[in-house]
């Protein structure tokens, strides 16, 4: 598979490194000669420094021969012009990122006019990431899988006795779930039922959403779960703006604080029942002013990581019981857990994992980035002539890397072991690490002349 990026921001950088992973065939476009060299001494691909607006480029570079191309620069209308003059020279797919609220109601007349056959949105899906985490009853970072019926979700164990000190394979009420990785230090451990926890690990559980909201409750016992009635977002830009809106459409009250005082105008006038506060957000005695204690939950969603998760840390250690911080640095992602607040969400990431679901075709259900792309959770439907159809998972030799998590079939989930087996169209939610994504799609390669065949080509290298 050939694809061609334009725009070598942080997007476009994740983007070229996941695909990389998947032996994809990687162009990465830009005018910045200098941010292109940083790229190329760590990543295997072709950079090219000009305009990917310049339609003399696209042809030089035989963009007809390309399978997709994507158009992350900064600009909205560069991005549709881009993917608009790629379609018409012979680009297969094209996807662009459209940020402005302005646009949103009218994406599927701008995909149809300009040829775009994919659009994605980073602030639109943050918010709504965040918008998911807040409406959950418990307050453990999670993913949702299979419908609804699987939950995967990231605990800290913290100096919790119950775990640290502890093997596996003698925690108590893990029946029926299955801790796939372990977090520790900013590096993923694949764990057996040997492995012992340390105090701060992080431990990603897969199971049933109920028995998950179960192992929640139980952890979250003499804590007062609230239902979130009031909502704080510190910075009042797209993200802050779509978060109110959605939060509007679920009868929570929200109050943003924003720092300029024209975009302070500017959101009165379009989040007509939003309290919109015109001060610094970083003056705890501004926030205390306006009742930062009785907030369920304080999001920081300003332009500035270290803002942030300060400002979430505060809020934490003022009593609010839900904090989430947007961060764009993918070297905070690894102090995170440290920090005491619930969850730091990156947009990027998120944005990634959208484009990679895409780009694997239509039986892959949804892909989810984690710890910064060092690890993966992927959904997808098993087809027909699938390898391991009607195998015990005991036969397949699995690298270490790669963890079947779930298997949701005819409705009901099974947690698996080794004798579990995977039938045509089951749903299967499989952990893998980066560095073992060549296996997993191994894995996933069909039987010559299957029906899956065309899935499996799309993600060839075409070199």
């Amino acid at each position: 598979m050939k694809v061609m990026i334009v725009g070598a921001g942080k997007l476009g950088h994740k983007l070229a490194e996941a695909m990389v992973y998947e032996d994809i065939d990687v162009t990465l476009i830009d005018s910045n000669s200098k941010i292109l060299e940083r790229i190329n001494e760590h990543l295997d691909v072709l950079t090219v420094t000009a305009n990917g607006i310049d339609i003399s480029v696209l042809k030089e570079l035989d963009i007809k021969t390309y399978d997709l191309l994507v158009a992350a620069t900064n600009s909205d209308e560069t991005n549709t012009v881009i993917c608009s003059l790629a379609k018409k020279v012979g680009c297969k797919k094209t996807v662009a990122r459209i940020r402005n609220p302005e646009y949103m109601e009218q994406l599927d007349f701008v995909k149809t006019e300009m040829g775009i056959d994919h659009i994605i949105n980073p602030e639109l899906a943050t918010s709504q990431a965040i918008e998911k985490f807040l409406l959950k009853s418990y307050s453990f970072h999670s993913d949702d899988f299979a419908s609804g019926k699987v939950t995967m979700v990231d605990f800290n164990i913290g100096y919790m006795e119950e775990f640290v000190g502890k093997k596996l394979m003698d925690l108590k009420g893990f029946e029926g779930l299955l801790i796939t990785a372990i977090s520790r230090d900013g590096n993923i451990i694949i764990p057996n039922g040997s492995t012992e926890l340390i105090e701060n690990d992080v431990i990603h559980v897969i199971g049933k959403s109920n028995d998950i909201k179960r192992l929640s409750h139980r952890f979250e016992e003499g804590h007062i779960r609230r239902q979130i009635e009031k909502v704080m977002i510190f910075g009042g830009g797209k993200i802050g703006y779509y978060l109110a809106k959605g939060l509007m459409a679920s009868n929570i009250t929200v109050t943003i604080v924003e720092q300029d005082k024209n975009r302070c105008q500017e959101l009165s006038q379009k989040l007509n029942n939003v309290l919109v506060i015109h001060g610094d957000g970083t003056d705890i005695h501004l926030l205390e002013e306006e009742d930062l204690a009785s907030m369920d939950a304080f999001v920081g969603a300003t332009g500035y990581d270290e803002q942030n998760l300060l400002m979430a840390l505060m809020a934490k250690q003022a009593g609010v019981p839900k904090t989430i911080a947007k961060i764009s640095r993918p070297n905070y992602i690894k102090i995170i857990d440290k920090l005491g607040i619930d969850v730091a969400l990156n947009p990027v990431y998120i944005t990634a994992s959208n484009i990679l679901k895409y780009i694997r075709g239509g039986k892959v259900v949804s892909v989810s980035l984690l710890l910064g792309g060092e690890g993966e959770v992927t959904e997808i439907i098993a087809g027909e002539d699938l390898p391991y159809i009607g195998k015990p998972l005991a036969e397949l030799n699995l690298p270490e890397g790669i963890i079947i998590g779930a298997i949701v079939h005819k409705g009901q989930v099974i947690i698996p072991n080794g004798k579990s087996i995977i039938h045509a169209n089951d749903r299967i939610i499989i952990f893998s690490l980066a560095s073992d994504l060549p296996s997993l799609k191994m894995f996933i390669k069909p039987r010559k002349g299957g029906i899956f065949s065309e899935l499996w080509n799309r993600n060839k290298c075409t070199r």
